[in-house]
């Protein structure tokens, strides 16, 4: 009997101990509970060639703050985005490939913004994209919407959804608490916008007075120039308030103030074109290698990495760097925004004005002149199959839980991300979608590996195996190309020949991918409003 109350006795000692703990230190205890998810930043730059960092080898200029990401995390040489930037989004946000054609990605025509108070209301606009913009299935699972069912607070500045026109409605009904920026991306093409979007109210940016944003040609000439370094109307540059927006977000939304994480996706302008700055970067002012244009298109590239070292920085000020996991990625290959007769060439001719037959000749560096060589010396560019159109540079940053200059071979898609996230915020797998998470090669597992990666282009679909063989079908001219990428970095050795059944092994799995429709591979369809 004493021996069983002696044991009650520490019982109920140890439970008044629990109970003083928690009664002292509740607050504290609620916030180790709730933030012990990172917070995760998804940096998603636009038109970005790997070629043009300098984890890459770039030399005309440097990029320490996207090459700190590289360095001390995880760095994937075999990252995937699309053709070009609307696939490439509709894919991250959906967990979704774009070969499937139907009603899988609704695209709506862009430009609808510009007649904003100038011939259509607000209310105007949102219904005619409504008409055409179909709505998504009540059991529809995006990106957004995973890391709000895992508690976070989710916000996206910049660039906004996937185009090409979009509205409040959907943006909420896409998992976004907050959101600023644009909702056109024709009108993304200018950088002075007069009026931006914040959580579905219109808000006016004093001095800047083009309707198009202040758009330029994507040709240099002296009257082009001339146009470009002209500010009149043009007082604030998109990227600043863009980021500003974002910062200010971020300490408002500080865990220790919310007891929430945070969930912050970053689609930025940059660089993509027309090039244009407010000026040019100090670094690239007196590089004789570089031309006028060429050092204004490269200073787009400057003030992105000037804005990812803002954003670690501000991470860094707020105490919570080493709860948050920062992403680094783009949407698609490179593109030439800088082409200058007789030096630089665009679309599909060589320097010489010699068009490409995207079969035995194509677009690469050296061809069409590029001193950036920001394809990193692949073939192809935006919009192309080759793997220049659709290799991106991809990022994984956390310190101390990431191991510091790891390099993974594994390949990977953008529409993985969805679930990615998902096992890392720890919610289910959301099944019915393409993409499959490869959360554990992040901290040194082995994830389950996807069998082949999938994307459209303008030129047609092509498909990669996790072994690195490759099936590039080119609809113009109805060839496929057989390709084995770790010994033909550049796509030059086409093996159809030589490998007839793997050849037709591909096919099929294309073919039906492509959902029995080889033109579902040219991208999702445009819906015209």
């Amino acid at each position: 009997m004493n021996q069983f109350n002696g044991y009650t006795m520490r019982i109920s000692r140890l439970l008044t101990t629990l109970v003083l703990i928690l009664l002292i230190t509740p607050s504290c205890w609620a916030q180790e509970k709730s933030t012990k998810k990172p917070n995760v930043v998804l940096i998603y730059a636009d038109d970005l060639g790997r070629g043009m960092l300098g984890t890459y080898g770039q030399k005309m200029l440097t990029t320490p703050n996207i090459d700190r990401l590289a360095s001390e995390g995880m760095q994937f040489e075999r990252a995937y985005g699309a053709m070009y930037c609307a696939p490439a989004r509709a894919s991250l946000l959906t967990g979704m490939h774009d070969c499937h054609g139907g009603d899988a990605m609704t695209i709506v025509k862009a430009g609808i913004y510009k007649q904003l108070d100038n011939g259509l209301t607000f209310d105007e606009i949102k219904d005619k994209i409504h008409e055409v913009a179909l709505p998504a299935e009540k059991d529809e699972m995006f990106l957004g919407e995973v890391a709000q069912k895992a508690g976070y607070t989710t916000g996206q500045f910049g660039k906004l959804e996937w185009g090409f026109a979009t509205t409040p409605e959907r943006m909420e009904r896409h998992g976004w608490d907050h959101h600023f920026g644009y909702y056109d991306h024709v009108r993304c093409h200018g950088f002075y916008p007069p009026f931006l979007f914040e959580d579905g109210k219109k808000v006016d940016i004093p001095g800047n007075t083009h309707i198009d944003c202040a758009k330029t040609t994507e040709y240099d000439s002296p009257e082009n120039f001339e146009e470009r370094w002209n500010m009149e109307g043009k007082a604030v540059y998109s990227e600043h308030i863009i980021m500003d927006k974002m910062l200010a977000f971020m300490e408002l939304n500080h865990p220790k103030k919310t007891n929430k994480p945070f969930f912050l996706y970053f689609p930025t302008q940059l660089p993509h074109g027309p090039t244009m700055v407010p000026e040019v970067h100090p670094e690239l002012a007196n590089n004789t290698s570089l031309t006028q244009w060429e050092k204004e298109y490269a200073s787009m590239v400057k003030m992105l990495d000037d804005d990812v070292g803002r954003i670690y920085s501000k991470l860094e000020e707020m105490g919570i760097l080493e709860n948050t996991i920062i992403v680094f990625t783009s949407d698609n290959g490179h593109e030439i925004y800088y082409p200058e007769e007789g030096r630089t060439s665009k679309n599909n001719v060589n320097v010489k004005g010699e068009e490409f037959d995207n079969i035995t000749t194509r677009f690469n560096s050296k061809a069409i002149g590029d001193i950036f060589d920001g394809n990193d010396g692949m073939s192809g560019k935006k919009r192309d199959n080759w793997e220049g159109g659709v290799r991106v540079p991809l990022f994984w940053y956390w310190k101390n839980h990431i191991k510091a200059g790891a390099v993974s071979d594994q390949m990977v898609s953008n529409y993985d991300f969805l679930n990615t996230l998902a096992e890392i915020v720890g919610t289910p797998q959301v099944k019915e979608k393409d993409g499959i998470s490869y959360a554990k090669a992040l901290f040194g597992g082995k994830p389950k590996l996807r069998e082949y990666t999938i994307y459209s282009s303008k030129m047609g679909p092509a498909l990669v195996t996790q072994e690195g063989w490759k099936l590039r079908y080119y609809l113009k001219e109805n060839v496929f190309q057989l390709y084995y990428l770790p010994e033909d970095y550049e796509e030059i050795n086409d093996l159809a020949k030589e490998h007839p059944e793997k050849t037709e092994k591909l096919k099929a799995i294309l073919y039906k991918e492509c959902n029995g429709n080889w033109e579902n591979g040219l991208g999702p369809i445009q819906i015209r409003i």
